[in-house]
């Protein structure tokens, strides 16, 4: 039976396509592996299955994962992490795809939180610059952050008593119990791509873990730089978000989860 491989071009790119066609025919791929992103086991000529490349800074890892918990792709790793069995993912920092204003550059800041809607708890990722974000290519001292994200499919929030509508194509991915990055749809259609990418995989709480394994899917507030803030409370970010969003300062969309 045809093994149920996907071999991005991305990944093609980075071992040959000898090795790739290898793969394809079932020269160099096992039968059952563990997903490495869920870590249940998974047989690639039963079921669709992704290669994985993770690259370090000396080395390169091929690990395998269910195609429904990670898309084929290449994973940049540090060599500490490689040689830890490729448990996680991990990438240089995070920069947002917008510039950042003057010659300050800015890092999304995300905070993990669980946030009381219509009388229920929903797991929700907090993004705010560390910097005015403007539109790439110019040079501008003002912050177009939140009208970029408008022009993507986020809506504006003016109270927080309903849930945000769904974006579909954007993502929140999770594996190991670990937050790793938000993605957006890729150029043309493309496979998705990481819009922010954790610097180390952060840690969630167990009940935010359980919120969203619950509901499948992450609710994601932005605001511009200086608005919410790193509260060390939930009850406190809560109180941020609801000032923000009377302030006409916030933005949000319900992303669905990708992992586990």
């Amino acid at each position: 039976m045809p093994r149920m491989l996907d071999v991005s071009d991305d990944v093609r790119a980075e071992i040959g396509d000898e090795e790739a066609d290898r793969l394809l025919a079932g020269e160099s791929a096992p039968g059952s592996y563990d997903c490495t992103s869920c870590r249940t086991p998974g047989d690639c000529e039963q079921e669709r299955t992704s290669t994985v490349l993770f690259v370090g800074d000396e080395t390169a890892v091929l690990a395998f994962a269910h195609a429904g918990c990670l898309p084929s792709q290449v994973v940049k790793v540090t060599e500490e992490q490689l040689q830890g069995a490729v448990k996680s993912i991990s990438a240089d920092a995070a920069r947002p795809q917008p510039q950042p204003a003057a010659s300050e550059q800015a890092v999304l800041g995300v905070t993990s939180g669980l946030v009381l809607i219509a009388d229920e708890l929903h797991p929700a990722l907090v993004v705010e610059p560390t910097a005015p974000i403007v539109r790439p290519g110019t040079h501008g001292t003002g912050d177009d952050f939140l009208p970029l994200l408008i022009e993507q499919g986020f809506m504006p929030v003016v109270e927080l008593s309903t849930v945000p509508t769904v974006l579909h194509g954007w993502s929140v991915l999770l594996a190991m119990g670990q937050l790793h990055a938000v993605l957006q749809p890729g150029a043309d259609g493309g496979r998705p791509v990481a819009w922010w990418q954790a610097h180390q995989p952060l840690q969630v709480t167990e009940g935010w873990r359980t919120a969203a394994a619950k509901q499948q899917q992450v609710l994601l507030f932005a605001a511009p730089v200086g608005t919410i803030g790193r509260q060390p409370r939930e009850d406190l970010l809560r109180e941020a978000l609801d000032k923000a969003a009377a302030g006409g300062l916030l933005v949000a969309a319900a992303l669905p989860l990708a992992g586990t």
